[in-house]
C-alpha cells in the first residue's frame, strides 16, 4: 500500500483567496472614498458610483455573451478596478466618459487577455492613461475642494493641482520658494489632509496611508514593492534637490503632491501586473520610483505614477524570468 499521497497544486493552502483579497483592497480604499466625498460633495459619489457600476456591467456582459464563459463578478476584481478607476479622475468628469474609461479598463485591459489573473498591466492605469490621452482638457480640470485651513483655496471652480502650480511656475522661471509661498498654494498641510485639487484618490495622504496600513495587517500587499518605490523617489529628488532647491522640490512634496501615494500602495502592488519574486518586486518598485520623478521632473505631464507603473508593467515578464524562485527541490550546484 502506498503511503505517498500524488495531488496538483497548490500544495501550500491559506485562508486568503481572490474574493477575500479583492473586498479587502475595497475595505482599504474606504478611508479615501469618504474624504473625496467630503471634499468634493456628491459629485464624488456619482463618479464612484458609475465607474463601479459599469465596470461589473461590462465584466459581466463579456464574460457571458462574448466568451461564454463563468461569471466572476462577484469576486471583486471588477469593484476594485471601478474604484480604482474613479479614483484617478476629476469629480467633475461626465458620466458617458466614466463609462468609456470603464469598457477600456474591463474590455481591453482585462478581458481582452483573459480575465483576472492573465492582463499584463493594471487595468485601472489603462482606464486613466487612455482617457488623459483622448480627453486632455477634461481629465485636468480640477475642481477646488472644500477649504478646511487654508479658505483661499475656494476662489475658483477648478484650479491646477500641486504638482500642475509646481511644474508651471518652474517652466515660467519662478523659484519654488516663491510659488509655495504664493497665496492658494495647498501646502504639506492641505496635501496631507486632502485639501487640494485633484484626482478622487489622490488628495488625502492620510486617507490613503490608513488602507494600507490595513492592507499589511491582512497580509494583502508587502513591505517590497512600497519601499523600493519611496525609497527610490525619495533618494533621487532628494539628491536634485539638493542640487538646486529652487528649482527642485523636496521629497515630502513629491510624496504627499499627486497620486504617489495611491499608485505605491494600490497600483504598483497589483498581483498580477507586479513580479512574483522579491527580488523582482524591489527591482520593480525601483523602476518605478525613478520613472516616476523623471517624469515629473522632466515630462510634459506635472504628474508621472501611472506612466511609471505601466512601464514597470511591461517589463514584469522579463523581472519575473531574471529573478525566478528556486524551485522545491532543486539541487544548487556549487561552483
Amino acid at each position: 500500500m502506498s503511503l505517498l499521497t500524488v495531488s496538483g497544486s497548490p500544495h501550500v493552502h491559506s485562508h486568503q483567496n481572490v474574493k477575500s483579497i479583492m473586498y479587502g483592497v475595497v475595505v482599504a480604499m474606504i478611508p479615501a472614498i469618504f474624504v473625496s466625498v467630503y471634499f468634493f460633495g456628491p459629485d464624488a459619489a456619482r463618479v464612484i458610483f458609475i465607474s463601479v457600476v459599469a465596470c461589473l456591467f461590462f465584466e459581466w456582459s463579456i464574460q457571458k455573451y462574448l466568451l461564454k464563459g463563468p461569471v466572476t463578478i462577484n469576486d471583486g476584481s471588477a469593484i476594485v478596478t471601478g474604484v480604482l478607476l474613479a479614483f484617478n479622475v476629476p469629480s467633475n468628469l461626465p458620466a458617458w466618459m466614466i463609462v468609456i474609461g470603464a469598457l477600456v479598463s474591463i474590455g481591453i485591459a482585462k478581458m481582452s487577455f483573459g480575465g483576472l489573473g492573465k492582463n499584463p498591466f493594471n487595468p485601472a492605469l489603462i482606464g486613466r492613461v487612455f482617457l488623459l490621452i483622448s480627453f486632455p482638457v477634461q481629465m485636468t480640470s480640477w475642481p477646488i475642494p472644500k477649504a478646511m485651513f487654508d479658505v483661499s483655496i475656494t476662489d475658483a471652480i477648478t484650479g491646477p493641482t500641486t504638482l500642475g502650480i509646481l511644474k508651471e511656475g518652474i517652466s515660467a522661471g519662478k523659484t519654488v520658494q516663491e510659488l509655495m509661498g504664493t497665496s492658494g498654494f495647498p501646502g504639506y498641510m492641505n496635501d496631507l489632509i486632502g485639501a487640494q485639487g485633484g484626482s478622487l484618490g489622490e488628495i488625502s495622504a492620510i486617507a490613503l496611508l490608513l488602507g494600507a496600513i490595513y492592507m499589511f495587517l491582512r497580509r494583502i500587499i508587502t513591505w517590497h514593492i512600497p519601499l523600493a518605490y519611496i525609497g527610490s523617489a525619495v533618494i533621487f529628488s532628494g539628491i536634485l534637490w539638493l542640487i538646486d532647491p529652487t528649482k527642485y522640490i523636496d521629497p515630502a512634496m513629491h510624496l504627499l503632491a499627486g497620486g504617489m501615494i495611491l499608485g505605491v500602495f494600490y497600483m504598483a502592488t497589483d498581483m498580477v501586473s507586479s513580479p512574483m519574486s522579491a527580488k523582482g518586486q524591489l527591482v520593480f518598485g525601483v523602476g518605478a520610483g525613478l520613472l516616476t520623478i523623471m517624469i515629473r521632473v522632466w515630462g510634459a505631464y506635472p504628474e508621472g505614477v501611472s506612466f511609471a507603473i505601466l512601464i514597470m508593467n511591461a517589463f514584469t515578464p522579463l523581472i519575473n524570468k531574471t529573478f525566478k524562485p528556486k524551485r522545491f527541490g532543486e539541487v544548487v550546484k556549487n561552483g
